[in-house]
C-alpha cells in the first residue's frame, strides 16, 4: 500500500530492477491489464475487508471482452461483480494507455459515483511504482500526469458532450430512461465510429429499449454465407453470464433467492431474461422471439408485406383519429384464410375524409388485384361517427367489398367498450401466440411490447401508442363476425369445424 492517497504528478521515483520489471509487465499492451488486475488491484470486500481482487472464471470472460474488442456488450446477472471488474480495467487503461479520455456513465448519478469510488480505492492502494501521478483528484473525475482522464457522470442527453472520448463505459444501460438512452446513443455513435472504444454492461430490463436492441444486433453472429463471425452485425462482441457462473451460488442459494424475490424478478435479475414488470397482453416469452419482417414494398405511407393475391379474401380495418398530430389513425389489412398481415397504414396528420379515402384506396387496390371478397369496417366511437358521415357522403357502394358491422349494433361499424375490448384482446392474444394470426410489422410488434394491463383493461403505457394494436383488434372482431357464416374462415381461426356448433350463414345486410 502507498504511503499517500495519491502520487505527486511527474515525481521522480527510484525504481528497483524488480519494480521496473513489474511496471513493464503492467504496461504490456497484450496482457498487461491481466497482470495489473491480478496483482495490484485492491477491493473492499463486504466481510473480508481490503483484499486483492481474484477474478472468477466468468469475470475473465468479461475482461477478455473489454480488452480484445473495440465494442463489447455484456448481459450479466445482478451482484456478479461486473462493476468491480470494470473499475479495475478502467484504472489500468487510464494509467497505461496515455492521453486517454475515459467516460463512465450510469443510469443514476449514484451508480457512476460508486464505480469511481472503486477506482479511487484501487488507485489509493496501489504501490507508487505502479501508479501514475495525479494532476487533479475529485469525486467525479481523476486527471493523471500521463494525459489520461476519467470522468463519471449520470447518463443524460448531454453526457460526455465536448469530450474527445477514447473509451466509454456504460453501466446498467438498460435502466436509463428510453428517451435519454436513445438520444445519448445517437450523440455518442459518431464518436465511436471514429475509433473510440465502448463497453456496455447491464442486467436486462425489457426487450424494447436501447440496450436490448444493441444486444440483439450483437448476437447476430452468422453472416450471409452461414459463417460465424466474432462480433455481431453492429460490431459489438456479446458476453453472457447468469447466476450459475458464480462459484459461490448453488441450488440452496437459488431456492432462497427465488422464494425471496419471486419467479419474474429472479428470471430477469439472475437468469438475464428480458421480462417487463408490466403485464403485457402478449406473453414476454413470445415477444422475445418475435421478429419482424421488413415491408416487401411501400406505396406512399402504406407498408405492403406481400402482394395481394387473386382469389383471396381480405379484411381492412380502420381505427380513426383526429388527424391533428396526437394519436395515429391506423389501418390493418389481413389476408384470409392465411390469417397473415399483408399491409399497414398509419398517420398522425391525415384528416378523417382522407383516412376514409385511404381505406377506399386500399380496398380498390385489393379489388383490382382480383380479391375474392373484401370485408371492411371502422371503429365508430366518437370520431368514428364523423367517419360514418364521410362514408355516407362518399356512398358505401363506392367502396369495394362488404361493410361489416357488429351483430346487434345500433350503428354501422364497431363500438369499442371495455367489455368488448377485453373479450377480443383475449381472442387476439390466443390467435397470435398460437401462430394462427401472423403479424410482421415492427411498428405493430413494438406497440404490443408496451400494450399492458391497466386496471380492468389494456392500453399503451404512458408515452406510447396503441393505434396499430387497436386497428388489429378491430380486424380480429371483423374476422370473428364473418367466421360465423364462412366455414373456411371458421376453419382458419379454429383449426377444425365443429359441425354441432355450425351456424347458418346470416344475410349480409344484418352483419
Amino acid at each position: 500500500m502507498s504511503d499517500a492517497l495519491v502520487k505527486t504528478p511527474h515525481s521522480k521515483t527510484a525504481y528497483t530492477k524488480a519494480q521496473l520489471g513489474e511496471l513493464v509487465k503492467c504496461g504490456n499492451p497484450d496482457n498487461g491489464h491481466l497482470h495489473f488486475i491480478e496483482n495490484y488491484f485492491q477491493i473492499q470486500h463486504p466481510t473480508k475487508g481490503s483484499m486483492k481482487l481474484k477474478p472468477f472464471d466468468f469475470q475473465y470472460g468479461l475482461i477478455d471482452s473489454y480488452h480484445n474488442y473495440r465494442s463489447s456488450i455484456s448481459l450479466v446477472s445482478r451482484q456478479m461483480g461486473k462493476s468491480t471488474i470494470a473499475a479495475a480495467y478502467l484504472l489500468w487503461y487510464a494509467m497505461f494507455v496515455p492521453d486517454s479520455m475515459i467516460l463512465i456513465v450510469s443510469n443514476k448519478h449514484d451508480g457512476a459515483k460508486e464505480i469511481m469510488h472503486r477506482i479511487r480505492y484501487g488507485y489509493e492502494n496501489c504501490p507508487d511504482y505502479v501508479r501514475s501521478g495525479v494532476v487533479a483528484y475529485n469525486k467525479h473525475s481523476i486527471e493523471f500526469d500521463n494525459g489520461s482522464r476519467i470522468v463519471a457522470q449520470a447518463t443524460t442527453e448531454n453526457s460526455g458532450r465536448g469530450l474527445s472520448i477514447s473509451l466509454v463505459y456504460m453501466d446498467e444501460f438498460a435502466f436509463v430512461q428510453p428517451r435519454i438512452a436513445k438520444e445519448f446513443w445517437t450523440a455518442l455513435s459518431p464518436t465511436l465510429s471514429t475509433g473510440g472504444k465502448c463497453i456496455i454492461t447491464s442486467t436486462p430490463n425489457n426487450d424494447e429499449d436501447q440496450f436490448s436492441e444493441i444486444w440483439r444486433q450483437a448476437n447476430k453472429l452468422i453472416d450471409d454465407n452461414g459463417n460465424e463471425r466474432p462480433v455481431g452485425i453492429n460490431g459489438f462482441r456479446p458476453y453472457f453470464a447468469d447466476w450459475r457462473e458464480h462459484p459461490d451460488r448453488d441450488e440452496d442459494w437459488y431456492h432462497e433467492e427465488f422464494n425471496k424475490i419471486g419467479e419474474e424478478r429472479f428470471k430477469r435479475e439472475h437468469e438475464n431474461q428480458f421480462i417487463s414488470f408490466d403485464e403485457t397482453l402478449i406473453s414476454p416469452k413470445f415477444m422475445f422471439d418475435w421478429e419482424h419482417i421488413d415491408p416487401l414494398y411501400k406505396e406512399g405511407t402504406i407498408r405492403w408485406f406481400n402482394t395481394p393475391a387473386e382469389g383471396m379474401d381480405y379484411v381492412v380495418a380502420l381505427d380513426p383519429s383526429m388527424g391533428t398530430g396526437g394519436d395515429f389513425a391506423a389501418i390493418q389489412v389481413i389476408e384470409l384464410p392465411s390469417m397473415e398481415q399483408i399491409a399497414e397504414w398509419q398517420s398522425k396528420r391525415t384528416i378523417i375524409e382522407k383516412q376514409v379515402g385511404m381505406l377506399r384506396h386500399i380496398c380498390e387496390t385489393l379489388d383490382e388485384a382480383g380479391a375474392n371478397e373484401i370485408y371492411w369496417s371502422l371503429e365508430n366511437n366518437t370520431l368514428g361517427e364523423a367517419g360514418l358521415s364521410v362514408i355516407r357522403a362518399m356512398g358505401e357502394e363506392n367502396i369495394p367489398g362488404i361493410f361489416v358491422s357488429a351483430q346487434g349494433g345500433k350503428r354501422k361499424g364497431f363500438t369499442l367498450t371495455n367489455r368488448s375490448k377485453l373479450e377480443y384482446c383475449a381472442k387476439m392474444k390466443s390467435w397470435i401466440e398460437s401462430d394462427t394470426l401472423q403479424v410482421f410489422s415492427k411498428f405493430l410488434i413494438g406497440e404490443f411490447k408496451t400494450f399492458v394491463s391497466s386496471g380492468a383493461t389494456y392500453k399503451a403505457k404512458d408515452g406510447n401508442h396503441d393505434d396499430l394494436v387497436l386497428s388489429l383488434l378491430l380486424a380480429v372482431r371483423i374476422i370473428d363476425v364473418i367466421s360465423k357464416w364462412d366455414d373456411e374462415i371458421m376453419d382458419a381461426v379454429t383449426g377444425y369445424m365443429d359441425e354441432e356448433s355450425f351456424e347458418e350463414p346470416m344475410p349480409l345486410g344484418i352483419l
